[in-house]
């Protein structure tokens, strides 16, 4: 059985769905959404497979879908899967928690090409359990495929616990970054972009 989230055990009541209704007004207010999804469209073969893991209500999922890759979304939070369902059609959109994942009972046994943990995923996991959703993750994508994750640094996630976790879970560090769209890294930044990959096949 999973241990419960933070974004169950530190949040008040509603605020699944404040958090859905906040995106919706964003998205009609045309404000941009996409940030996440162009890095990871970039890193992706064209019509890629790509988890999007965490993926709340859809919205970097949506806009790589848009863009011609295979997507498949999961969440703990059945409130944000219902939201990710109605306001974007076209991927398939899962309840699942990320230390438990195994999306081939559910009929999802083809590797993906990378993963993306945005929106402080990271963050919102049950503390001690990074190691465990980054291995499950990583689990799915293929030899020297990506799992790029995104948080902010002044949260309850420190860079070196999320560090040691991506060694456990047996990921190689590539790159880090201070912003989605690639501002160099530096020690006062308060967001960390990181692209870890799976080990190379032989």
């Amino acid at each position: 059985m999973a241990e419960p989230t933070r974004w169950v055990t530190e949040t008040k009541a509603g605020h699944s769905e404040w958090y859905v209704e906040r995106f919706r007004r964003m998205a009609a207010e045309g404000d941009d959404l996409g940030g996440e999804a162009r890095l990871i469209d970039a890193m992706l073969p064209r019509g890629g497979r790509v988890l999007d893991a965490g993926c709340g209500p859809g919205r970097v999922g949506a806009v790589l879908h848009e863009r011609g890759h295979r997507v498949v979304g999961v969440d703990a939070d059945p409130v944000l899967i219902e939201a990710a369902e109605a306001d974007h059609p076209g991927p398939r959109w899962l309840v699942a928690d990320l230390t438990e994942l195994d999306l081939a009972a559910a009929g999802e046994s083809e590797p993906f090409d990378g993963a993306v943990l945005a929106g402080n995923v990271m963050v919102f996991l049950a503390p001690g359990t990074e190691a465990a959703a980054l291995r499950r993750v990583a689990a799915h994508v293929r030899a020297d495929g990506f799992v790029v994750t995104g948080f902010h640094t002044n949260r309850e996630l420190s860079l070196d616990t999320f560090d040691r976790a991506a060694d456990e879970a047996g990921l190689r560090h590539e790159h880090r970054f201070a912003t989605w769209d690639l501002r160099a890294w530096h020690d006062a930044a308060d967001f960390a972009v990181t692209v870890l990959r799976t080990p190379a096949s032989g």
